[in-house]
């Protein structure tokens, strides 16, 4: 199946219709300043009996506190399940309104929200849909149900639509073992194969083969995914001691033998045919060969190695080759975060190096399903107070301390932004985002209700953001951090899902060097006293005390996280 995907609709567009999107006729005389709405209504998945749909709406009107999307199905449609809005259903009439935490919708501004329906015959798409009794044009993507038939082996547009998300044992019965844990111990996180020992399973743990044949048992007669984290690159993680790998800078033959080639092996097994694998594709690697190199003020000497020796680029690329070759996997590739990108000197060289490393050791950009962003990082997903544009005083935003020039301001506007600039440079088109929420609601009595005030660009920012560590180069074990999202599918045009890549509760880095055989070194941004580095700008941490190492538990933390939460729990 082609994988279809549309832009946000500007808000004077009027786009006439194709097949597989919903188009409301509108008078070939009426402007487009005279559009009060456009609706974006896409079937993402179908099945015999289901289907998938996220719905973008645009209010060209004055600014709205509250909404409420009205269709009609001309068929037996039924929705099931939705998310992002509260969906009821009389007979063939569908109302969408807004949940407690997305009631705002500005002039120009956007909402998006999603559903699971049920069918049988014809899934005719609506006709007409209005925003708070008001009759709105819908805007034009292409795809949907009119599209070919999957042939046997295809790979399907989002791999999260449609489908139950595996659900790691051994992580819930941890979260179910915290006092309230039981309240999220049955999400779905990543399942983190960070060493060569963990593809049999470390200890007693779980190997590869038992959460596969775990995920058989959980995915039942339905579609299930399951997320796996490939995360052991030779020198891996270069300007992060924390996270330190097991392999030297040199030892690319055996990350390829040892570590690539058994997985790839196992993923190709036929009795794991009818899963679909999601891979998470080295986390934290080429985004530093971009921002930490020479001569760079934040560069590292692992880092200059790194990059000197090829062996992250070949790493990657050798990882989509093979394990793209299984018709039921999904390469999603690390593209860092808005922190750490989004600025004009990285942005465009990130993506041109992820088109590298897509391209190397025989791989293509075939093999890249889509792109991740934020995963087991901190940053808001949208700052709603403030944006871009703003300016205070007559000084932008981007003047800020905590912008400094940034050209986003959250993990949505820079993944959406990310994936335009992919596709710009021959990545498919239908490519789509991921992003992780795990760890950052930023909920609790800290979380603003409002912008911050007007006396400066600096107290307007910080008055009003969500986002409350010290600095944005903050990275582990942050203090006030709470569960974002919860993982969802097809939240908004472009994101695949909001995804828990980062199972919460486990740890960044601990607060104190320990010694330990599993690679891992001590880096002082876990260290709550560290006064900081130019990569934070020479800020304290803001990490949490007495954190264990990488991976390992932290309850304190995870209790933080769920008192934070936003959705609250």
């Amino acid at each position: 199946m082609s994988r279809t995907r549309t832009a946000l609709l500007s808000a004077l567009a009027l786009v006439a219709g194709t097949a597989g999107a919903a188009v409301a006729a509108i008078p070939q005389d009426v402007g487009a300043l005279a559009v009060p709405c456009t609706v974006d209504y896409k079937v993402q998945n179908q099945w015999d009996s289901g289907f998938t749909a996220a719905v973008t709406v645009t209010n060209n009107s004055a600014a709205k506190s509250s909404w409420s999307v009205k269709w009609s199905y001309a068929g037996n449609q039924k929705v099931t399940s939705g998310w992002n809005a509260r969906i009821s259903q009389s007979g063939t009439a569908v109302t969408a309104a807004n949940e407690s935490y997305n009631g705002t919708l500005a002039t120009g501004g956007s909402v998006s929200f999603g559903f699971n329906g049920s069918y049988s015959g014809t899934n005719a798409l609506p006709t007409a849909f209005t925003l708070d009794g008001v009759a709105c044009n819908v805007d034009d993507g292409g795809g949907g149900p009119t599209d070919p038939p999957e042939e046997p082996g295809d790979r399907v547009d989002n791999p999260y639509a449609g489908a139950k998300v595996y659900v790691n044992p051994e992580w819930s019965a941890k979260a179910a073992a915290e006092p309230g844990g039981s309240r999220i111990a049955d999400q779905p996180t990543g399942v983190w194969l960070d060493r060569i020992a963990a593809i049999e399973g470390v200890g007693s743990g779980m190997g590869l083969r038992d959460h596969l044949d775990e995920a058989l048992e959980q995915k039942g007669s339905g579609e299930l995914a399951v997320q796996l984290v490939v995360y052991n690159l030779p020198g891996r993680d270069c300007a992060a001691l924390a996270s330190n790998g097991e392999l030297g800078a040199t030892e690319i033959d055996k990350y390829k033998t040892q570590y690539i080639d058994p997985i790839a092996a196992i993923l190709k097994d036929s009795k794991y045919a009818g899963l679909r694998i999601v891979t998470t594709v080295e986390i934290d690697s080429l985004p530093n060969l971009v921002t930490n190199v020479t001569p760079r003020a934040t560069a590292t000497a692992n880092c200059d190695t790194m990059k000197a020796n090829g062996n992250y680029i070949k790493g990657v690329g050798y990882a989509l080759n093979k394990l793209g070759d299984a018709p039921n996997v999904y390469n999603y590739v690390d593209a860092g975060h808005h922190g750490w990108l989004g600025w004009d000197d990285n942005f465009a060289p990130s993506a041109a190096l992820f088109k590298q490393a897509a391209t190397a050791e025989g791989a293509t950009v075939a093999d890249v399903h889509g792109f991740i962003v934020n995963t087991a990082n901190y940053s808001a997903l949208k700052e709603n107070h403030f944006t871009i544009n703003d300016t205070v005083n007559g000084a932008s935003v981007r003047t800020s301390k905590w912008i400094d020039w940034n050209r986003y301001t959250d993990e949505q506007s820079y993944a959406l932004a990310m994936r335009n600039q992919l596709v710009s440079i021959g990545f498919g088109s239908g490519i789509g985002m991921l992003i992780d929420t795990s760890r950052n609601g930023w909920g609790g009595t800290a979380r603003p209700t409002g912008p911050g005030a007007t006396t400066s660009v600096d107290t307007y920012v910080d008055g009003g953001r969500y986002d409350r560590r010290i600095h944005l180069g903050n990275w582990c074990n942050q203090s006030g951090a709470g569960l974002g999202e919860r993982p969802q599918a097809a939240p908004v045009a472009g994101i695949d899902a909001y995804v828990w890549i980062k199972p919460p509760g486990e740890s960044d880095g601990s607060s104190t060097a320990i010694p330990n055989d599993e690679g891992k070194g001590f880096d002082r941004m876990c260290d709550p006293t560290y006064t900081g580095n130019p990569r934070n700008n020479n800020n304290m941490s803001g990490a949490l005390a007495n954190a264990p190492l990488s991976g390992h538990w932290f309850s304190a933390q995870f209790q933080e996280l769920m008192k934070n939460a936003y959705p609250a729990l």
